[in-house]
């Protein structure tokens, strides 16, 4: 049976998540990687989860709770040898990371935490602009529900709240 795509084995498969997890600003989950990697035709989904398995095991990729990263020492060894993936493939990669790297870049420059104590539950909010924050607001709410939902509304539309405060607060 004919393969399709440019990548078919398991050394250049490996070389593709490397080369994708270091232009990524932080972790990304398992679906998104997956997602990332199989912009070649070629990478069957057995042979990405095998190589991805590898990479973990031999300390090149960390894997945590909030996803996976590569490790000083993948850096290390993707920089040697990614200039070997096909330029087609880098360049369809490049087209697939914009957007995810732009989403984990806005996700870390928002936090979020909720602390309860005795007069309630107090919410942190603070969005950043990668340089220090640009706002950081606290407050005392009735609770954690309302604490959670406060974050969640926060999360979802940071910006919008940050101008809207300015805006308030300069007339």
């Amino acid at each position: 049976m004919d393969q399709y795509g440019f990548i078919h084995e398991k050394l250049d498969i490996k070389i593709l998540i490397l080369y994708i997890l270091r232009r990524l600003p932080g972790h990304v989950d398992a679906e998104t990687l997956r997602g990332l990697v199989m912009c070649d035709d070629g990478i069957s989904y057995f042979d990405y989860t095998d190589c991805l398995s590898e990479l973990v095991t031999g300390g090149n990729v960390e894997e945590t709770e909030e996803g996976f990263a590569v490790t000083e020492k993948g850096a290390r060894n993707a920089e040697a040898v990614e200039s070997s993936l096909p330029y087609s493939v880098r360049t369809k990669s490049a087209r697939l990371l914009a957007p995810v790297q732009e989403r984990l870049r806005r996700e870390a420059s928002i936090v979020t935490k909720h602390e309860l104590n005795d007069d309630g539950c107090t919410v942190t909010l603070a969005m950043g602009d990668g340089k220090g924050d640009l706002i950081r607001l606290s407050f005392v709410c009735a609770g954690e529900e309302q604490a959670q939902k406060i974050e969640a509304n926060f999360r979802r539309d940071a910006e919008s709240y940050y101008q809207r405060i300015a805006e308030m607060l300069s007339e």
